[in-house]
């Protein structure tokens, strides 16, 4: 046992890489500088106190982190998990209707309905009957807002967007591996010269976790509990396997939604309200510029685990961490940092001339920013992309009766 670990140890250390690292810090950094907000919007329609709301965010962050490191070092890959984001704006919409000790029963049905699609291979089973390149358009359909963020900043912020624009295509040129690094560095160093950061907002305490005991309210399970499964499934862990896919790392399924699931259930007593696969902070740590190597791209899932913990461990606080940088420095290191996912997402998406127009349809169906029945535009695009790509080159007759196929054709004669 010793050896392995030391084993393990000189690997991670030999494969370390300052461009992996600072992905993964990016990456946790985005992750918290729009989704916490939410959190705060929700925890005050719920009326929770700040222990509990310390709590939550403790619970979401911990549980992230461990399991991204764990599953970063089982598969050698940039396995990134994140809370449920969707989850929270369906809290958002229906948290107030029910008890704290119920709602934190629905979490735990939510995250043991979850384990056992990724015990049971359900899931898995699912994504193997989606076409590759619908999977990368739904991907490049999210993942576009943030490219386009990074040119519309120009116009809100240009004495700012433009030299990060700037030094990371030059570094792109020269030095591509720390081409967001390099951005960053420039973004930080140029916002203190505009003196646009305060520092002064910053106040640094640590948490107390508190252990809620669940209630199970059929009510809250309905509510709260299924839709946050449904959600949590459909608009995250699809589109998380979805940016392991685009970036070559055809890792299992099943382990990566059974060990979101069990730690969304050991959490949720916590306040965690769901833990999955990360899609939007993914593409970060997946791509070129974490580093060059898909092997050692590793690294970045590693980092992103420890800086997880770290932030985890001052709770609710951490947000004021945020509010030092202007957001226009956020919005445009976040795209520049999804550059490499956008344009290999495009590519692969379009790759596959069959399959081009559903592949078109999921893509345009994704950005529209469409939301039916609480359920957001990624999953619709998703499923409107199966359909039309099933219309294309299905099997028809599975839907429609020969003799009504015949007819069909019969009547397409006559009118030509």
């Amino acid at each position: 046992m010793e050896y392995s670990i030391f084993r393990l140890l000189n690997r991670v250390r030999s494969d370390l890489s300052i461009s992996a690292a600072v992905a993964g810090l990016i990456a946790v950094a985005v992750g918290f500088a729009g989704p916490v907000l939410l959190i705060f919007q929700a925890a005050k329609i719920a009326n929770l106190s700040n222990a509990n709301l310390s709590s939550w965010i403790w619970a979401i962050s911990v549980a992230s982190g461990l399991t991204a490191i764990f599953l970063s070092i089982r598969f050698k890959a940039p396995v990134i998990t994140a809370w449920s984001t969707p989850g929270v704006v369906l809290l958002i919409s229906g948290w107030k209707a029910y008890a704290y000790s119920d709602a934190i029963g629905a979490f735990v049905f939510s995250g043991v309905i979850i384990t056992v699609f990724g015990v049971s291979g359900l899931f898995s089973s699912f994504m193997k009957r989606i076409p590759y390149s619908i999977i990368t358009a739904m991907l490049a359909g999210i993942l576009l807002e943030f490219g386009v963020d990074v040119f519309v900043s120009l116009k809100q912020l240009p004495m700012l967007a433009v030299p990060m624009i700037v030094c990371y295509l030059v570094s792109k040129r020269w030095f591509p591996r720390y081409s967001v690094v390099t951005s960053l560095l420039i973004g930080i160093f140029i916002s203190y010269n505009l003196k646009i950061l305060n520092f002064g907002g910053i106040n640094v305490s640590l948490v107390h976790p508190i252990f809620t005991r669940p209630t199970f309210s059929l009510k809250a399970i309905i509510g709260l509990g299924i839709p946050l499964c449904i959600v949590t499934m459909a608009s995250q862990n699809a589109t998380g396997i979805g940016v392991l896919r685009a970036d070559g790392y055809n890792i299992p399924v099943d382990p990566l939604i059974t060990t979101t699931g069990i730690a969304s259930i050991l959490f949720a007593p916590f306040g965690a309200h769901g833990i999955n696969l990360s899609a939007l902070i993914a593409a970060i740590c997946t791509g070129k510029e974490a580093h060059p190597d898909p092997d050692k791209r590793y690294i970045a899932g590693i980092s992103a685990g420890i800086f997880y913990l770290l932030f985890g461990i001052f709770g609710a606080t951490i947000v004021s961490i945020f509010t030092v940088f202007p957001s226009e420095l956020i919005v445009v290191i976040t795209g520049l940092a999804l550059m490499g996912s956008i344009s290999s997402s495009l590519s692969s998406a379009m790759k596959d001339e069959a399959k081009r127009d559903a592949a078109l349809i999921t893509f345009l169906v994704t950005i529209s920013g469409i939301s039916i029945a609480g359920v957001g535009a990624p999953f619709w695009g998703l499923i409107i992309g199966i359909a039309t790509n099933y219309i294309l080159e299905g099997d028809l007759t599975k839907i429609f009766s020969p003799k009504i196929m015949t007819q069909l054709r019969e009547k397409c004669r006559k009118v030509s």
